[in-house]
């Protein structure tokens, strides 16, 4: 009898004891869960990294408790052909095979979908082949048409989009944003010089490709962005008035991206 009741109390100890590490083991594998980075690769041109606009949206991330891993294969003024080739030195075929991506962004020259669209959907499609054999998503990245121009836009997003539907791919709607803002503020400077992005422009991009990656809210992102440098100092990435955030803000809210996203009938 007293072997049996002993044996029942050390089953109600291993039972206790299991119990006790679940409670407190699960929600630290669940933390670490949620902590997991989204892995994205940028390819592209001065359209993309002007101002830091990749790791503005690490640091939008970072602000807000989402983590990103970031990266980007860019050269000023290259197209996804040479991407494609390796022109320019770029290495970008092999940061896609060797990558453990979720998402790489797709952005070709400013003028590729107007001067060459023929090319443009060719490595388009030969880019979305080869990021989905690696187990990850192309996104597209539609850029803005250059200030002297605004007549650019219809031509850009139109081929874009077009291309996305073909491959079934995403885009981000960065130009038809960009131009909604130039109409709406045309007393806010989005450009640097004709055609790229200054601070404030930058900060626009930063917004929408974060609100594409993440779904999340961006209505506490700051005006002021900031980062940690190697030393662990405060880094400041971005200055934007606060009312020119504000209107940023609830312009990139008010979007409907899936609208860019469903085929048109």
């Amino acid at each position: 009898m007293l072997l049996k009741i002993m044996i029942q109390v050390k089953n109600i100890k291993k039972t206790f004891l299991l119990g006790f590490a679940l409670v407190f083991l699960l929600p630290f594998s669940l933390f670490s869960q949620e902590e997991e980075p989204v892995n994205v690769l940028f390819v592209g041109n001065s359209f993309t990294y002007f101002w830091n606009m990749p790791q503005l949206v690490k640091a939008m991330g970072e602000n807000r408790g989402v983590p990103l891993s970031i990266h980007q294969s860019t050269v000023g003024g290259s197209n996804l052909k040479q991407h494609w080739e390796g022109g320019k030195r770029t290495v970008t075929r092999k940061l896609i095979k060797e990558g453990k991506w979720d998402y790489v962004i797709l952005g070709d020259h400013s003028l590729s979908t107007i001067n060459t669209p023929e090319r443009f959907e060719e490595y388009g499609k030969k880019f979305s082949e080869l990021i989905r054999s690696v187990g990850a998503e192309p996104i597209f990245y539609v850029t803005w048409a250059y200030k002297s121009n605004p007549l650019m836009q219809p031509t850009i997003t139109k081929a874009y989009l077009e291309l996305a539907h073909k491959v079934n791919a995403k885009v981000i709607p960065v130009g038809p944003i960009w131009m909604k803002a130039r109409n709406l503020r045309p007393d806010l400077n989005l450009y640097f010089d004709d055609k790229h992005p200054s601070s404030d422009g930058s900060y626009l991009i930063a917004l929408i490709v974060y609100k594409a990656l993440t779904g999340k809210s961006i209505s506490k992102i700051p005006n002021r962005v900031t980062t940690l440098d190697k030393d662990g100092e405060k880094l400041y990435l971005s200055f934007v008035l606060p009312e020119t955030a504000s209107f940023f803000k609830q312009l990139v809210k008010e979007t409907n991206f899936e609208s860019f996203n469903k085929e048109k009938e």
